[in-house]
Protein backbone atom coordinates (compact mmCIF):
# COMPACT_ATOMS: atom_id res chain seq x y z
CA UNK A 1 0.00 0.00 0.00
CA UNK A 2 1.25 3.43 -0.72
CA UNK A 3 0.18 6.34 1.45
CA UNK A 4 0.87 9.77 -1.18
CA UNK A 5 0.58 13.11 -0.32
CA UNK A 6 0.92 15.71 -3.61
CA UNK A 7 -0.06 16.71 -6.73
CA UNK A 8 -2.69 14.01 -8.16
CA UNK A 9 -2.84 15.78 -11.38
CA UNK A 10 -1.73 14.20 -14.65
CA UNK A 11 0.19 17.21 -15.86
CA UNK A 12 1.55 18.36 -12.85
CA UNK A 13 5.70 17.64 -12.96
CA UNK A 14 6.63 15.32 -9.74
CA UNK A 15 8.99 17.98 -7.75
CA UNK A 16 6.57 17.70 -4.47
CA UNK A 17 5.42 15.26 -2.77
CA UNK A 18 5.65 12.28 0.23
CA UNK A 19 4.57 8.61 0.38
CA UNK A 20 5.15 6.12 2.49
CA UNK A 21 5.13 2.58 1.48
CA UNK A 22 3.59 0.22 3.59
CA UNK A 23 4.00 -3.67 4.42
CA UNK A 24 1.15 -6.33 5.07
CA UNK A 25 1.77 -5.66 8.51
CA UNK A 26 1.81 -1.81 8.55
CA UNK A 27 -1.15 -1.80 6.35
CA UNK A 28 -3.13 -4.27 9.02
CA UNK A 29 -1.82 -1.70 11.80
CA UNK A 30 -2.70 1.65 10.26
CA UNK A 31 -5.26 3.43 11.64
CA UNK A 32 -5.28 6.73 9.82
CA UNK A 33 -3.26 8.91 7.97
CA UNK A 34 -3.69 12.56 6.92
CA UNK A 35 -2.07 15.01 4.43
CA UNK A 36 -0.99 18.07 5.36
CA UNK A 37 -0.38 19.89 1.66
CA UNK A 38 2.04 18.08 -0.65
CA UNK A 39 4.73 18.27 1.88
CA UNK A 40 3.75 16.10 4.92
CA UNK A 41 1.87 13.64 5.64
CA UNK A 42 1.59 11.81 8.76
CA UNK A 43 0.53 8.30 8.82
CA UNK A 44 -0.81 6.29 13.04
CA UNK A 45 -0.58 3.18 13.90
CA UNK A 46 -1.62 0.49 16.11
CA UNK A 47 1.40 -1.23 18.48
CA UNK A 48 1.28 -3.99 20.24
CA UNK A 49 0.84 -2.09 24.31
CA UNK A 50 -2.94 -1.69 24.17
CA UNK A 51 -4.11 1.91 23.98
CA UNK A 52 -0.98 3.22 22.32
CA UNK A 53 -0.66 4.48 18.77
CA UNK A 54 2.57 5.45 17.00
CA UNK A 55 2.69 8.54 14.77
CA UNK A 56 4.59 8.62 11.93
CA UNK A 57 5.44 12.10 10.21
CA UNK A 58 6.93 12.41 6.99
CA UNK A 59 8.09 15.06 5.34
CA UNK A 60 9.67 16.93 2.66
CA UNK A 61 11.83 19.88 2.38
CA UNK A 62 13.22 22.29 -0.51
CA UNK A 63 16.94 21.73 -1.40
CA UNK A 64 19.19 24.02 -1.61
CA UNK A 65 19.18 24.45 -5.15
CA UNK A 66 15.58 25.01 -4.58
CA UNK A 67 14.93 28.94 -5.25
CA UNK A 68 14.92 31.24 -2.20
CA UNK A 69 11.10 31.80 -2.60
CA UNK A 70 10.36 28.29 -2.42
CA UNK A 71 12.66 28.07 0.66
CA UNK A 72 11.01 30.95 2.15
CA UNK A 73 7.10 29.34 1.71
CA UNK A 74 8.37 26.18 3.69
CA UNK A 75 9.90 28.24 6.91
Amino acid sequence: MLLYSGHEEDNAPHTQGVALMLSKVARNALVGWESHGSRIVKASFKTKKEGMLMNIIQCYAPTNDSNDDIKDQFD
